[in-house]
């Protein structure tokens, strides 16, 4: 029966700490100027009351509307921004359980005077801006990315969400395929949600959000694709940067990064360093009552509590060089590595009562996860630019090593309403390494046409090598018991190969198109070393895009786009087993 409340405590527990942490706020609202017009594409910043921190970022539609969904209880106000506008904000206004919906009262943006003594030109990116095809984000253009982390740039970005276990969602749909400077990261989940946090928002150039990429991106996602331009200065002697900072909480936060960069006639030399230290503490109190499923009558009661300490360090490093051969071929090599060590503490106390309110036993639940995540990439790219128009020849070769070692224990005591010790320790331990090993190629080609039509293609080969296991032990009388039950051991091999083509062209004065076909054979091999099971797949499937654009006027624009994609497993997760 101890066996059984344990259990069912820590199911409780995962279950309240996920429901605690729903987000079910939604905030609407409308933005004029100054003559009760609507102003599309204003910059729209939800701000918490308390510090005015952003909380996420988003741009108003054609009709002056916004829009935030799946937003946390709290109190926040929101910021207005536009081109010839005076800033402007909301009332402070508070989400809760019982008002949940919150209709903002219209928001009127004030043109600035016009008239001048003297001119000084500024140039100054936009924080968000609206292309045909993706929205981008300058990272540089909001001060409150400063030291934050790539995860909690991406997190304030119009339509991603990120949850608690660091999933990345695109308008509500998982699946986003993240990619860095135009190569596919192919990580999901915890795992990229660790590399994103091993980088500083200082690495950040743009942030790319493509809800239907075109055909020159990989098929993979059914969300889209979140591209991550990092920073590579163009100028040419030495300079650099360096930053730090330090936040405390109930436990201390700090980072460090350095940027340098040397630049001469033939040769470019750049690399970056970053540290983070991230030290977080919860609390979960539960009760709970159980009752005799026939009468309802409560049978037992019990008050449970967890402290968890969650440590966390980064370290994140990128050296690269580009070779000039001359004005139009540049050759390039690239190293990125990072590391991640982390720790999680979990002790737990379960005190367990009968319904009159008697003490009857308790259970003491200690866990503790120890990971270490690592990975190693090697970058060779090459670039050729024919001439002035555009016309472009390049090709990338990269080599991928992700190593995972993830290891857990969790030990239950048991004791009287005395204290005294009644039975245990039930152990069991976790031993899962991970392995993965990728390796891709691929050649762009871009060729400007006449009238503003563009025409690109492209090939691409990549093989992905993963290695799986997941050893489950119990401890029994002091000695290790493996447990087959639970354990698994799963190797795969996957090798796609694609084609695409893409062509654009303005179809009339007013109306622009582009259309994009992508093919992909895919070969993929299993094999579940436990059971001796295997399996070999090999398909081929098209993957057709098109995007419409009608320009209305200057403010106003409609556009329609249709796409083709598929989801694949990720790589981490392909382990099959219960």
């Amino acid at each position: 029966m101890r066996k059984i409340f344990t259990i069912l405590a820590l199911l409780v527990c995962f279950a309240v700490t996920a429901f605690a942490q729903e987000r079910v706020g939604k905030i609407t609202g409308t933005v004029i100027d100054g003559n009760a017009k609507t102003i599309e594409s204003s910059t729209i910043a939800l701000l918490k009351a308390k510090d005015s921190s952003v909380v996420k970022m988003n741009v108003a539609d054609k009709n002056g509307h916004f829009e935030f969904n799946g937003i946390n209880g709290g109190k926040y106000l929101v910021s207005v921004s536009a081109v010839g506008h005076q800033k402007a904000y909301s009332e402070i206004f508070e989400i809760t359980s019982g008002n949940a919906t919150i209709d903002l009262k219209t928001i009127e943006l004030v043109p600035l005077a016009k008239s001048l003594n003297e001119v000084t030109v500024v140039a100054k990116k936009p924080l968000i801006e609206q292309k045909i095809d993706r929205t981008v984000v300058n990272v540089d253009a909001a001060i409150s990315n400063v030291g934050a982390t790539a995860l909690e740039v991406l997190e304030k970005s119009p339509g991603v969400t990120v949850d608690k276990d660091g999933n990345i969602s695109l308008k509500g749909k998982q699946g986003v395929q993240v990619y860095i400077d135009g190569r596919p990261s192919y990580l999901s989940g915890e795992d990229l949600a660790n590399m994103l946090k091993s980088m500083s928002a200082s690495q950040l150039d743009q942030i790319e959000i493509m809800t239907n990429p075109p055909a020159k991106y990989d098929a993979a996602g059914n969300s889209g694709i979140i591209n991550i331009k990092t920073k590579k200065n163009k100028q040419f002697g030495y300079n650099g940067s360096a930053s730090a900072g330090f936040t405390q909480g109930y436990y201390p936060r700090t980072y460090e990064s350095i940027n340098f960069n040397y630049r001469n006639g033939k040769f470019n030399l750049f690399t970056n360093l970053s540290h983070n230290y991230n030290s977080r503490f919860q609390e979960l109190d539960i009760q709970r009552n159980f009752r005799d499923q026939t009468t309802k009558n409560i049978t037992s009661t019990f008050d449970q509590v967890t402290k968890m300490k969650n440590e966390n360090l980064f370290y994140n490093g990128k050296i690269g060089m580009d070779y000039f051969a001359s004005k139009k071929t540049t050759f390039g090599v690239v190293v990125n590595a990072f590391r991640n060590p982390r720790t999680m503490i979990s002790p737990t106390t379960t005190d367990i009562y009968n319904p009159g309110g008697q003490l009857l036993d308790i259970t003491r639940g200690d866990s503790r996860n120890n990971n270490l995540w690592k990975n190693f990439s090697t970058n060779l790219n090459f670039r050729h630019q024919f001439d002035s128009s555009g016309q472009e020849l390049s090709a990338d070769l990269d080599q991928i090593h992700y190593n995972s070692a993830s290891g857990q224990s969790l030990v239950s005591r048991y004791f009287d309403s005395n204290g005294d010790f009644t039975g245990g320790p039930d152990t069991l331990i976790s031993n899962l390494p991970q392995d993965i090993k990728i390796y891709s190629g691929k050649m762009d080609y871009t060729l400007p046409l006449k009238k503003g039509a563009r025409f690109e293609a492209g090939v691409k080969s990549s093989f992905v090598q993963t290695d799986n296991n997941a050893a489950y032990d119990s401890l029994v009388n002091g000695q290790v018991v493996h447990d087959y039950n639970r354990s698994n051991h799963f190797k795969y091999n996957e090798n796609i190969n694609a084609a695409y083509v893409n062509y654009s062209r303005p179809l009339s004065k007013k109306l622009s198109g582009q259309f994009g076909l992508r093919l992909e054979n895919t070969h993929a091999k299993g094999s579940q070393l436990t059971t001796g099971e295997k399996f070999d797949r090999n398909y081929t499937q098209l993957f057709p895009t098109a995007y419409f654009q009608y320009t209305i006027n200057k403010k106003n624009q409609l556009g329609v786009n249709y796409g083709r994609r598929i989801e694949r497993p990720d790589y981490e997760d392909l382990n099959p087993f219960i």
